[in-house]
């Protein structure tokens, strides 16, 4: 089943561990995914989107689901 719940900064950086401002960091630096959609400026994604790049990023010892 595919999560299309949509998640702010805030929910990736709580999924992951870390303060919103780092989520942001990511994202100026290229190292977040492009968002899946952007509504009044503000930059969303699928959790999905956001669990692949967490199990495929460099460095994850995490497991999380």
């Amino acid at each position: 089943m595919t999560d299309r719940r949509l998640w702010s900064y805030r929910e990736i950086a709580a999924h992951i561990g870390v303060q919103t401002d780092t989520v942001r960091s990511y994202r100026k630096h290229g190292m977040l995914p492009a968002p899946d959609l952007t509504e009044g400026g503000k930059p969303y994604w699928f959790a999905d989107t956001i669990r692949t790049w967490v199990a495929q990023r460099p460095g994850n010892r995490r497991s999380r689901g």
